[in-house]
């Protein structure tokens, strides 16, 4: 039995807007429900933002190499 994480799938952009929808929505309404929680820990939150981008964009560029 495969690790359901590393299946290879292939999808398109346009697949992805939903699923991208989905996600943004429900943490617009954690972020609306959870405002004051949020206030005190932006900082934290911030944190994870910049770090989790950093390790996206390092990933697609190093996929974007391998593709060429």
């Amino acid at each position: 039995m495969k690790n359901f994480f590393n299946i290879k799938t292939t999808w398109t952009n346009a697949e992805f807007i939903p699923l991208k929808l989905c996600i943004a929505s429900a943490y617009i309404l954690i972020g609306i429900y959870f405002v004051d929680f949020f206030k005190e820990y932006w900082q934290f939150v911030a944190l994870i933002f910049i770090i989790t981008v950093i390790v996206s964009v390092t990933m697609w560029i190093k996929k974007m190499q391998q593709n060429n």
